[in-house]
């Protein structure tokens, strides 16, 4: 089932990726060598595509095989994590990775697009690509310790975390309650993730948790919300993208 968050037309949705992707970030290329995974946004493209194509840039010339993508779920209510068992977009159907035990199947979607809405992106990389998607749940600090282990068992994998920050903020307020996080994120500060305020923050404390076992440290790249995008700044929804 194809979501409509993105064009359904497949020469369409190749046209808009390429633009979103052609704006690589300034980094050192030493810093791009060492990318593990990368923080997107999901909101429909037209609001978040850009910034979440800025992180997908850097990966075009990498050979990655293998993505590990965590978002929340939107639609269905349940602690842990859940495999999503099949995703097709316009570009084609998606491999799933085969060896995903310990994970529940999400049989009651056929989609989320905090997951669907990576997937084109990881199409333009490697066409070819094997992916697991797992919703992510109600969780405690614990689990996510326990799950951040786990995925570290998936070698050779780039690790994909999905989420929008605030919601429905003023565009003033938006920017002081997403430095906030975003330093949570950046100094992958335990004590505040309570303190989080996006729609991925279970996924999020999965990756801080990740980022600790490997010595990883997230850094921003961009931060922009609704209000930059479409000019109306009374009620706005924040982006940002990060690599680790």
């Amino acid at each position: 089932m194809y979501n409509q968050w993105y064009p359904q037309n497949k020469n369409e949705l190749n046209k808009i990726l390429d633009e979103y992707m052609s704006e690589k970030p300034k980094l050192k290329a030493s810093k791009i060598e060492e990318i593990h995974g990368i923080i997107v946004p999901h909101a429909g493209y037209e609001f978040s595509g850009a910034i979440t194509g800025k992180a997908f840039s850097l990966l075009k010339n990498k050979k990655i095989n293998k993505a590990v993508i965590l978002g929340p779920s939107h639609y269905v209510g349940f602690h842990g994590l859940m495999v999503l068992e099949k995703i097709e977009t316009p570009l084609g159907k998606i491999k799933i990775i085969g060896n995903y035990e310990g994970f529940e199947t999400l049989k009651k979607l056929e989609y989320e697009h905090s997951l669907n809405n990576q997937i084109p992106f990881l199409q333009k990389i490697n066409s070819k690509i094997e992916v697991l998607p797992l919703v992510v749940g109600e969780i405690l600090e614990t689990d996510a310790e326990e799950i951040a282990k786990k995925l570290l068992e998936n070698k050779d994998t780039l690790f994909i975390f999905s989420t929008d920050l605030s919601h429905f903020l003023s565009y003033e307020q938006a920017i002081k309650t997403d430095k906030q996080t975003i330093k949570i994120i950046e100094n992958l500060d335990f004590k505040r993730t309570g303190e989080i305020d996006a729609c991925g923050r279970f996924p999020l404390m999965i990756m801080m948790h990740l980022c600790k076992l490997k010595n990883w440290r997230p850094k921003l790249i961009e931060y922009k919300n609704s209000g930059d995008v479409t000019g109306d700044k009374s009620s706005v929804v924040g982006y940002g993208n990060f690599v680790f």
